[in-house]
């Protein structure tokens, strides 16, 4: 079971800081950056820019669907327009070490976990009100979406239901460098079923960095830096602190260790 805990730790880990090609070229409003060394940004005074949707996703309330928008880039290069496609993680971590009665395939038990190349907002939509919105007022960088998932994950043989929404996501340009961008603080978010009550899990003066799920308390602890001097940005000498969240009463977090 050991095994099991550590690669669903490492998994989700990778979720938060998930780095790759795409994330090097960048998210820039005008146009698509042809360095390879660019950051993962978008300008901040001018976030006023086309974005597509990327089809609807299923979520376990039959009357709440939710589509996630990508920006419209443009390669000047090509003379091309295009956009991220969904992406999704889940947990390979089964074997004869597993514990009875624990089954999810999802990186979480209950929740959906979607990222994808400059995904920058999340449009919940009510079947039985017929009305929809998104869940940012304006583009944020989001690292990674987690949504009640359908699949039929069990924790100690009990079936998970998840009702609420947790988003990572770069917000704010917090570095003062005119971009949003991955040297900015990371925050994390809740919202509730109805995509409402938004909230941070984690204090604005922290920059989420990776977070660990307790199968056996149904817990997140989440590895936060906390910005020390104030000026937006982490680096290696500023403390890290752990927060949990009760994935079961998602109102119950808090702080639990800090250096």
């Amino acid at each position: 079971m050991n095994r099991v805990f550590f690669l669903v730790c490492l998994l989700f880990l990778l979720s938060c800081n998930h780095s790759n090609e795409l994330d090097k070229k960048g998210l820039q409003v005008e146009e698509v950056v042809d360095s390879k060394d660019a950051q993962n940004l978008i300008k901040k005074d001018s976030l006023d820019f086309k974005v597509k949707s990327k089809g609807m996703l299923l979520t376990t309330d039959a009357s709440i669907r939710i589509s996630p928008l990508y920006k419209l880039n443009y390669n000047k290069k090509d003379n091309v327009y295009f956009t991220g496609s969904n992406g999704f993680y889940f947990n390979y971590s089964y074997d004869n070490e597993q514990q009875k009665g624990n089954h999810w395939d999802n990186l979480i038990p209950g929740f959906t976990a979607l990222y994808g190349y400059n995904l920058v907002n999340i449009f919940h939509y009510n079947h039985t009100e017929n009305k929809g919105k998104n869940l940012f007022d304006k583009p944020v960088l989001i690292k990674t979406c987690y949504y009640p998932s359908t699949a039929k994950d069990t924790l100690s043989f009990q079936p998970v239901h998840r009702k609420f929404y947790m988003i990572s996501a770069y917000d704010e340009d917090t570095n003062k460098d005119k971009f949003i961008n991955t040297n900015d603080l990371r925050r994390f978010y809740f919202f509730d079923q109805d995509g409402n009550n938004k909230s941070l899990i984690v204090p604005k003066n922290y920059s989420v960095i990776g977070a660990d799920f307790d199968p056996f308390n149904d817990y997140l602890y989440i590895n936060a830096i906390f910005d020390v001097n104030n000026d937006g940005k982490v680096s290696d000498e500023e403390p890290i602190s752990v927060f949990y969240l009760n994935l079961k009463e998602p109102s119950q977090k808090g702080l639990i260790y800090e250096n």
